[in-house]
């Protein structure tokens, strides 16, 4: 009978059953979203130790942020049974798929150049998986296929009298050095994805057997059959590709899962291959503490012997997976000890919604010394016009919010706003491109486009236009900004051949803002922070020397000492900005999908502050410093107006922040911006005159 609740949330139906976990379909109330349950069965707490290790291994799975990885939401432990919860997929598995017969050698190949990078991802942290199989191959609603159940070995490894061996695996999916009990790294996993290829493109499995024992010796010993006698339609370039997969050396096999998804793409593409050539090096061993002497572990007598203790153990151990949770890593490397003052700025009496009105005397005064040209827009805190997106198009405006037009009519969603260093062009992200607008004209153009990425979340242009930082697929590379060969640019295969400054994939990484001096970048990283939740956080790097291998990190937040109101249960930044030196602007979320409180926050003395402009408490997002970081143009919902509550723009001067000053609103049509949820992502340009 399944449980009512686990944890906060509410279960819906039970979807499977192993020895090593139950699973459930289940309800979220805090996020409004159906998640899946995995719950470990009471055993595996017999160890005292376990809950230690449980909680050590799954800080380190949880760290693997990548979009062809199952996300893990949460871990916790209810009436003493450990629980991961992970989103739920709707879209099956791929043993499921199999059911129906054989894939096509074009599809297979989509599927394995997704899966690649997310493997080696894992196995660049040391991690390996070791129970892939078609069952932990899962697909979402859009057919797109994801790794699951990431440390069921681990696990499982721990609680070794469960079944008195230390081999981990599925036997029909094993490497022949994880069957007698050796150490494995990414090449076994790379083992096993060959025999989910042959089983793809034929329907079978290249050993089988009477009993599990028997295939794990014929993986050990035997030869697998040549793949054309069963599919004789394959091409023939697919047989050499299927045997390097499956190499009893490991050291004979694909160095890395890239390597052999490149090598099937181009099989299926009618390419040639030369698969003498190993362009990667090897991932690091992975070694495994055993009971048994390594001498000992080669005689073929222990393989049998250690597939016969397997047998006895494969009922608890080899079960229906278990995606390994998240937790927390220490994401923050601390500078100081000294926990900040977070000082609320005294209220300000409410603002006045006057539009049609240029800027408050305030933002003259403090801007009245700034030299202006005699003629053309106003420029105001070092910039002179505004860039801005509504219902998916974008607009321009002067920074008092005259001459507002429209450059765009497609209505396609995008995001990153950014002006070229010359002033002349708009970019920003749209799908998979990134893309420039004209000015003056309004003539769009291409920059690059990743046509196989499923995330492009920032592509920021240094100060000084030499480089430029673009995450992809949550990995940041910084590249020099050559519009010619970024062009040309497909892939991280691409992005890697630009021979960048500096690159980042320890965390999934989601935007990008450089100093002023280019010689520092704040990055927007994923890791997992309050209640065990997957946290966006800031993380600030010194990539003055190129150092890509040891990075310099200068400061994480929010963190031990600057901790947002509510960040605990939502912990999310929906943006943040740099004023190039040492304060950062930010806001947490709170309603209408990214507009909550509003922050400044020094990543030198750590100090963080709660601003309130306006005088209501909430809401804010988008904050953006002017070019000389005396202003801050922010969009503004009065939470206190509820449903009637609608998006203003104001652009204000720092310094007057909790003096009492009244500021007004740019003169924005009412209907401006759509929905409340809108969000208008500006983008200040500086003035060049």
């Amino acid at each position: 009978m399944s449980p009512e609740k686990i944890g906060r949330y509410e279960i819906r139906a039970e979807v499977g059953r192993g020895g090593m976990a139950t699973v459930y379909r289940a309800y979220d109330p805090r996020f409004e979203r159906e998640v899946a349950i995995k719950v470990l069965p009471r055993e595996m707490l017999h160890d005292p130790q376990f809950r230690v290790r449980f909680e050590r291994e799954a800080k380190t799975i949880a760290m693997l942020e990548h979009p062809a990885i199952v996300p893990v939401y949460d871990f916790g432990e209810e009436d003493g049974q450990p629980y991961f919860v992970m989103r739920f997929m709707t879209g099956g598995s791929l043993a499921d798929r199999l059911k129906q017969g054989p894939f096509s050698l074009q599809e297979a190949a989509r599927i394995f150049e997704r899966l690649a990078p997310a493997l080696d991802e894992a196995h660049a942290r040391k991690i390996i998986h070791r129970d892939l199989k078609p069952g932990n191959i899962l697909f979402d609603q859009y057919n797109e296929p994801y790794l699951s159940d990431f440390g069921i070995a681990k696990l499982s490894e721990m609680q070794t009298s469960v079944t008195g061996s230390a081999i981990i695996g599925t036997p029909a999916y094993m490497s022949p050095e994880q069957a007698q009990g050796e150490s494995v790294d990414g090449r076994a996993d790379i083992y096993a994805l060959g025999i989910i290829l042959f089983e793809m493109l034929t329907g079978r499995q290249p050993f089988e057997g009477d009993t599990p024992m028997s295939v794990v010796v014929k993986h050990i010993t035997g030869t697998p059959p040549h793949i054309l006698d069963i599919q004789p339609d394959l091409p023939p370039a697919i047989e050499p590709v299927i045997e390097k997969a499956l190499a009893k050396n490991k050291d004979d096999r694909f160095a890395t899962t890239v390597e052999f998804a490149e090598a099937l793409g181009a099989v299926a593409r009618g390419e040639k291959t030369d698969l003498k050539t190993v362009t990667r090096p090897a991932p690091p061993t992975v070694t495994r503490l055993s009971a048994q002497p390594p001498a000992r572990r080669k005689r073929i007598g222990l393989w049998i012997g250690l597939g016969a203790v397997f047998l006895l153990g494969v009922a608890a151990v080899i079960a229906a997976g278990l995606l390994l949770p998240p937790s927390f890593r220490s994401a923050f490397q601390a500078t100081s000890a000294t926990a900040p003052t977070v000082t609320p700025v005294p209220p300000i009496p409410a603002a006045t919604s006057v539009p049609q009105t240029p800027l408050p005397s305030a933002t003259v005064e403090a801007t009245a010394a700034q030299p202006t040209a005699p003629a053309g827009p106003p420029v105001v805190g070092g910039a002179d016009q505004i860039a801005l997106v509504s219902g998916g198009n974008l607009w321009v405006m002067d920074v008092d919010g005259g001459n507002l037009r429209q450059l765009t009519t497609d209505g396609a969603a995008k995001t990153n706003l950014q002006w070229s260093p010359d002033g002349r062009e708009i970019l920003y992200i749209s799908g998979r491109r990134v893309q420039a607008v004209d000015f003056e004209t309004g003539a769009v153009a291409t920059i690059v486009e990743f046509v196989t990425a499923d995330y492009l979340d920032a592509f920021e242009i240094s100060p000084d236009g030499s480089q430029v930082a673009i995450s992809l697929n949550r990995e940041l590379y910084v590249v020099p900004f050559d519009r010619q060969a970024l062009a040309a640019a497909r892939s991280r295969t691409q992005l890697i051949a630009m021979n960048g400054c500096f690159s980042y994939s320890d965390l999934g990484t989601t935007d990008a803002r450089w100093s002023s001096d280019g010689q520092r970048l704040a990055v927007g990283v994923l890791g997992v922070g309050p209640s065990n939740l997957r946290a966006e956080m800031v993380r600030v790097f010194d990539i003055s020397t190129c150092n890509s291998t040891n990075p310099i990190i200068l400061d994480t937040f929010p963190g031990p000492r600057f901790d947002m109101s509510g960040y605990n249960v939502a912990p999310l930044i929906p943006s943040f900005d740099w004023n190039g030196d040492t304060l950062f602007v930010l806001n947490s979320a709170i309603r209408n999908e990214g507009f909550g409180n509003l922050y400044s926050y020094d990543y030198v003395t750590h100090r963080a502050h709660l601003l309130d402009p306006l005088g209501s408490t909430c809401c804010y997002r988008d904050a953006r410093w002017s070019p000389d970081g005396t202003h801050l143009l922010i969009a503004y919902q009065d939470i206190r107006l509820g449903a009637e509550s609608r998006t203003q723009l104001y652009y204000i001067p720092f310094g007057s922040i909790g003096t009492g000053a009244v500021y007004t609103p740019l003169p924005l049509p009412d209907d401006f911006f759509p929905t409340p949820r809108a969000r208008p992502q500006m983008a200040l340009r500086p003035a060049r005159r």
